[in-house]
Protein backbone atom coordinates (compact mmCIF):
# COMPACT_ATOMS: atom_id res chain seq x y z
CA UNK A 1 0.00 0.00 0.00
CA UNK A 2 1.27 3.45 -0.88
CA UNK A 3 -0.55 6.52 0.35
CA UNK A 4 0.32 10.19 0.61
CA UNK A 5 -1.16 10.62 4.10
CA UNK A 6 1.46 10.81 6.83
CA UNK A 7 -0.86 9.83 9.65
CA UNK A 8 -1.35 6.09 9.21
CA UNK A 9 -1.78 3.98 12.31
CA UNK A 10 -1.53 0.18 12.07
CA UNK A 11 -4.35 -1.49 13.97
CA UNK A 12 -6.53 -4.53 14.39
CA UNK A 13 -10.27 -4.46 13.73
CA UNK A 14 -11.95 -4.95 17.10
CA UNK A 15 -15.62 -4.43 16.18
CA UNK A 16 -17.72 -3.85 13.06
CA UNK A 17 -21.28 -2.54 13.47
CA UNK A 18 -23.10 -2.28 10.13
CA UNK A 19 -26.03 0.09 9.73
CA UNK A 20 -28.43 0.83 6.89
CA UNK A 21 -26.03 3.27 5.21
CA UNK A 22 -22.86 3.50 7.32
CA UNK A 23 -20.71 1.07 9.29
CA UNK A 24 -18.99 1.86 12.58
CA UNK A 25 -15.52 0.31 12.78
CA UNK A 26 -13.53 0.13 16.00
CA UNK A 27 -9.78 -0.24 15.49
CA UNK A 28 -7.45 -1.20 18.33
CA UNK A 29 -4.02 0.44 17.98
CA UNK A 30 -2.53 -1.19 21.08
CA UNK A 31 -4.34 -2.86 23.99
CA UNK A 32 -6.65 -0.26 25.52
CA UNK A 33 -6.20 2.36 22.76
CA UNK A 34 -8.98 2.46 20.18
CA UNK A 35 -10.04 4.65 17.27
CA UNK A 36 -13.61 4.56 15.94
CA UNK A 37 -14.40 5.41 12.32
CA UNK A 38 -17.74 5.69 10.55
CA UNK A 39 -17.43 4.69 6.90
CA UNK A 40 -19.94 3.81 4.21
CA UNK A 41 -21.42 0.35 4.35
CA UNK A 42 -20.19 -0.36 0.81
CA UNK A 43 -16.61 0.64 1.76
CA UNK A 44 -16.67 -1.74 4.73
CA UNK A 45 -17.92 -4.52 2.47
CA UNK A 46 -15.29 -3.80 -0.21
CA UNK A 47 -12.53 -3.85 2.42
CA UNK A 48 -13.94 -7.12 3.82
CA UNK A 49 -13.59 -5.76 7.35
CA UNK A 50 -13.98 -8.33 10.10
CA UNK A 51 -12.91 -8.69 13.72
CA UNK A 52 -9.25 -9.62 14.00
CA UNK A 53 -8.29 -8.36 10.52
CA UNK A 54 -5.30 -6.02 10.25
CA UNK A 55 -6.16 -2.53 9.00
CA UNK A 56 -4.87 1.03 9.10
CA UNK A 57 -6.45 4.13 10.55
CA UNK A 58 -5.62 6.92 8.11
CA UNK A 59 -6.11 10.36 9.64
CA UNK A 60 -6.52 13.24 7.21
CA UNK A 61 -6.52 16.65 8.81
CA UNK A 62 -5.21 20.07 8.03
CA UNK A 63 -4.95 20.91 11.75
CA UNK A 64 -4.17 19.05 14.92
CA UNK A 65 -5.06 20.84 18.13
CA UNK A 66 -3.49 20.20 21.53
CA UNK A 67 -5.21 21.07 24.81
CA UNK A 68 -4.50 20.70 28.50
CA UNK A 69 -6.58 21.14 31.65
Amino acid sequence: MKISARNTLKATVKKVVPGAVNTEVTLELVPGVEVVAVITKSSAENLKLAEGKEAYAVVQSSDVMVAVD
